[in-house]
């Protein structure tokens, strides 16, 4: 029997080593087609295993069995041998994500452990766009972010608000952290260098940055090398752009109908030039953007260093962006208690401008395209070179003219960057420092010749140039403690330390006139006459003290509370300091004994959190003085005279405070085939900044002072699905967003006006009062035209005749919601991405068309004004022509519904395979089509909906939604490459 058991013993161990004699071997992937080196490669049940090396190879002496595969963030697979040899994986990653390590404020948590609000956007959000700005990233793919591109110039600004503008003349644009290091300003940052943004929308999860978080916080990493993993990596796109719709104008003929009735004014019958104007101003324009990154290291040492170019010209000359990145990023592990890291981004950007939201007559180059004569051609006919003049007004040339007749050019060479050390004091108790630096210079020059243009010609220029130069330093120093620790089921996570920032700004301008005609110099010196000349020069500073606790019961129950103090320079002596305490709590009802038996619900998450916050970006540095000027005087010996500026300084000035309550829901079912997130959240702002008007025998105009509150409340849901997994897979992501904004106090002023209108005498357009949101419209009820005289009808409340008093709300530029729709399609190789985004609900002044359809001087008209009253013409809601400017009066006539849904993006990509090409060292290339402004659905007339022409670089809230000549987006294709070795 002994003999027996034994023989068959060996017989089976003999049939196990046969069977073992031989190999299975492949290359596993990620979704898009990236090699994944390290990899987990398991026969199941048993220890023999392997993990794929740099380009994501494997192998393992195994013939039978089931091969499991492993990878943090990736689904796991098994996959049976089945005797291949050859078995190549595509993994799968796992969309639960709720190991999923998230960056929040001076540290990371776990994904399930988040008790606050914060909405992440990664790279695969980023990839195969044609994104000049980092911020167009967030458009449409976050709840309650809402990103307006508020000029299609190539570099222009981006707005940005998070639940909504908190703050009147102070900054709206959230906080930016870039690898730690906070900045107002990210267009230099090269978005293919991100690896994610986390936005911290609720004042539970951006308190811990305090008195600059009211505007919600966006923290943005950038991509950092892998041991073990060298990735050479090369991309490349290239497209053209064009403009998306053109406004239909007067011909010559029909502009010569028009003049004859405005005062007679009479075009020769002879002529019969007629240029189309913006023909000759809209042009295809082009995009290139180029990128070498290479990214590797040991266990001990990684690195990530890239280059890049982008280039984009504009649609309308000489509208340009020229941008150059160079990026180094660093870890170092020098001792298992000691490490460092180091981030360091130079950008070169130069820029080109196209003068817009401006009139025709004051050098608005969109609004002379389209009021320029069309009977005027670009240039003298006599051969001078000299731009043809308007013979109505020689002041308003035409757009050409505008474009070209000026060399103006913008560089500012920026350098951000960090240093931190990392120090493990003790088991669980960490120090950090970090030390970094945000150094830009900027330059432009201008300079107009004395002889192409008219105004250049004009005897009181004789040609212009400027010079403005100016530096920006600031350094930030933190020092921070951390202590992690677990008590069997209680964890807890303890953050304390202080920081320390200051910002100084220099800038020196020179203006100078009357250049010689003929020897083309540009250089200052050049000129005989210097106009205007100064030096100026501001600095602000803030420390910060800060502290952080986060504790979980098992998981379950999970609690986090902040506490910062800030001192900030801007401020009145004894009002410089503020408080901004956090609190916050979630319940993990899925991890409970009763829910375990509910299959289908993953996890479920409450939240709820309370929170402070402050504000004082875009503050003047001084604003608690009343400053001083100078007034030069002809005679010599005792200097200028100082004079006060009109507004009188705030001694009390403090914080405007933002208090924010929110609640949420987390939600995962059907095996995580479904994710739900959903907030509702109340903001309210105490002390608002404002500038209130004082009597006029004051000798000032306003007092800088904290006299008035505001609120924000919303809902936000993010909905994600995988809607289909087999051959074809199919997500899609959708979030929606609800904000009301309302000005609950002004406790001085009631009543402040906005944005004043040029086309009809500078009437303000936007009111704000107790009660009303920012951005309100203000004006008179239109109500047609008289059709006994071609009159306009205003309403008259007052029934005295038509004054200030009937004025009303005429409008309201804020959403009623926003939204975005991304759906992906993987089949084989292929991958498609379509990407919509929109709004729906606001309100668009269209200012463009008062100077369109006004009918009050020898500007082009649109063809609208074909309908205008005549005596043979009596039924129309268009004023006859030569009324004045009495016909543009503020009014429901040129408000608009701006509501739009947009086909933002759309990609298609294939991954080649590239086995073929591993002798080249090849192991992921991809190339695709991108497609960006495909289409609009909208009912706003004019160029584009997505407008603001008074937009600031300091993100102001009450000016918004109007169109007055605003450069329009364009409609981009892209072709690409990405390539990895």
């Amino acid at each position: 029997m002994k003999r027996g058991l034994l023989l068959l013993w060996s017989m089976v161990l003999s049939a196990a080593l046969w069977a073992q004699n031989g190999s299975v071997s492949g290359k596993v992937t990620s979704p898009d087609g990236q090699s994944l080196p390290g990899v987990n490669v398991v026969l199941k049940g048993t220890s023999t295993g392997t993990i794929t090396d740099g380009d994501g190879n494997y192998k393992l002496d195994a013939t039978e069995g089931t091969l499991v595969f492993s990878f943090i963030g990736y689904q796991i697979l098994e996959i049976p041998i089945d005797n291949r040899s050859v078995i190549d994986v595509k993994m799968e990653e796992d969309l639960t994500t709720l190991e999923q390590v998230v960056v929040v404020g001076y540290g990371t948590q776990k994904k399930k452990d988040l008790t606050t609000s914060v909405a992440i956007v990664d790279q695969t959000s980023i990839k195969d766009r044609p994104l000049t700005s980092a911020a167009e990233a967030l458009q449409g793919k976050a709840a309650g972010v809402q990103v307006t591109q508020t000029s299609g110039k190539p570099g222009g600004e981006i707005s940005i608000r998070v639940r909504g503008a908190t703050s009147v003349q102070a900054g709206n644009e959230p906080l930016y952290v870039v690898d730690g290091v906070p900045t107002t300003d990210i267009r230099g940052i090269n978005a293919n260098d991100i690896e994610s943004m986390s936005v911290l929308k609720d004042a539970s999860s951006a308190a811990i940055y305090g008195a600059r978080a009211a505007n919600g916080v966006v923290l943005i990493t950038t991509k950092r090398g892998k041991a073990n993993a060298p990735v050479l990596q090369f991309l490349a796109n290239v497209g053209v752009t064009e403009v998306t719709k053109k406004l239909d104008v007067l011909n010559t003929e029909q502009y010569r109908d028009l003049m004859s009735e405005i005062n007679n004014t009479v075009v020769d019958p002879a002529i019969t030039q007629n240029t189309n104007w913006q023909d000759e101003t809209y042009r295809t324009g082009s995009f290139q953007n180029y990128q070498l990154s290479y990214a590797g290291g040991t266990d001990k040492n990684q690195y990530y260093v890239s280059g890049g170019y982008l280039k984009n010209k504009g649609i309308i000359n000489p509208s340009a962006y020229d941008r150059y990145t160079l990026r180094l990023n660093l870890d170092n592990q020098v001792k298992e208690w000691l490490k460092f890291g180091t981030n360091f981004n130079f950008v070169r950007s130069e820029y080109k401008n196209t003068e817009d939201n401006k009139a025709g007559g004051r050098g608005g180059v969109i609004l002379s395209a389209l009021t320029t004569p069309p009977f005027l051609t670009t240039y003298n006919p006599d051969g001078s070179g000299q731009f043809a003049p308007n013979p109505f007004q020689p002041s308003w040339e035409n757009p050409v003219a505008f474009m070209e007749g000026a060399d103006e050019g913008t560089t500012d060479d920026r350098l951000i960057g960090n240093f931190n050390a990392e120090v493990k004091i003790l088991e669980g108790l960490s120090f950090r420092t970090n030390f970094g630096v945000d150094y830009t210079i900027h330059r432009n020059d201008y300079f107009l010749d004395p002889f192409r243009t008219v105004f250049g010609r004009d005897p009181s220029n004789h040609g212009i140039g400027r010079t403005d130069q100016s530096t920006t330093f600031s350094w930030l120093s933190e020092n921070t403690f951390n202590y992690v620790k677990s008590f069997g089921v209680h964890n807890i996570n303890v953050l304390a330390g202080m920081t320390a920032q200051e910002s100084t700004w220099e800038r020196t301008y020179i203006e100078a006139k009357d250049f010689p005609s003929v020897s083309g110099v540009q250089t200052l010196n050049a000129a005989n006459q210097i106009v205007n000349a100064f030096t100026e020069a501001t600095d602000w500073g803030i420390a910060s003290l800060l502290a952080r606790v986060n504790y979980d019961y098992d998981g379950k129950y999970l609690f986090a509370a902040t506490l910062r103090r800030d001192g900030s320079s801007r401020f009145a002596a004894g009002r410089q300091w503020g408080t901004f305490p956090s609190f916050s709590a979630g319940w993990r009802i899925s991890a409970e004994p009763f829910m375990q038996s509910v299959a289908t619900i993953n996890d479920l998450k409450l939240r709820a959190g309370w929170g402070k916050n402050g504000n004082q970006e875009n503050i003047n540095t001084y604003a608690s003085y009343t400053q001083s000027g100078f007034r030069r005087r002809s005679e010599l010996g005792q200097g200028p005279e100082i004079i006060e500026e009109d507004v009188l300084g705030g001694p009390a000035i403090t914080w405007e405070e933002t208090t924010q309550t929110n609640i949420g829901v987390d939600l995962s079912v059907l095996n995580s085939r479904l994710t739900f997130t959903f907030d509702a959240y109340l903001k309210k702002t105490d002390g608002l900044l404002l500038d209130v008007g004082f009597n006029e025998y004051t000798g000032f105009a306003f007092a800088r002072k904290n006299a008035g509150k505001m609120e924000n409340k919303g809902l936000e849901l993010a909905l994600s699905s995988i809607n289909t997994e087999s051959e074809l897979r199919w997500t899609t992501d959708f979030n929606i967003s609800f904000n009301r904004n309302k000005v609950t106090e002004l406790t001085l002023n009631k009543v402040y006006y906005y944005a004043p209108m040029y086309s009809n005498g500078d009437q303000n357009l936007v009111r704000m009062t107790e009660g009303s949101s920012l951005g309100t419209f203000f004006g008179y009820i239109y109500e047609g035209v008289d059709p006994e005289n071609g009159n306009p009808l205003y309403h008259d409340f007052t029934g005295n005749g038509l004054n200030d008093a009937d004025r009303t709300v005429i409008g309201n530029a804020q959403p009623n919601f926003i939204f975005g729709l991304t759906n992906n399609l993987s089949y084989k190789r292929f991958d498609l991405n379509v990407f919509l985004q929109g709004s729906q609900g606001n309100d668009i002044y269209n200012a463009t068309r008062m100077e369109l359809e006004g009918m009050y001087d020898t500007k082009n008209q649109s063809t609208v004004v074909l309908n205008r009253w005549t005596e043979n013409n009596r039924n129309t809601d268009i004023p006859r022509a030569g009324i004045g400017t009495g016909s543009i009066r503020n009014s429901t006539r040129f408000v608009e519904d701006g509501s739009y849904l947009r086909v933002k993006s759309v990609t298609l990509s294939y991954n080649v395979n590239t086995s073929p090409l591993e002798k080249l060292g090849i192991n992921k290339l991809s190339v695709y089509a991108t497609g960006q402004n495909l289409l609009t659905w909208t009912n706003y007339s004019g160029y584009d909906p997505e407008v603001n022409a008074y937009s600031t670089a300091g993100g102001k809230g009450t000016e918004i939604g109007i169109d007055y000549g605003t450069y329009p987006q364009s409609r981009t294709i892209i072709l690409g490459v990405n390539v990895s070795f």
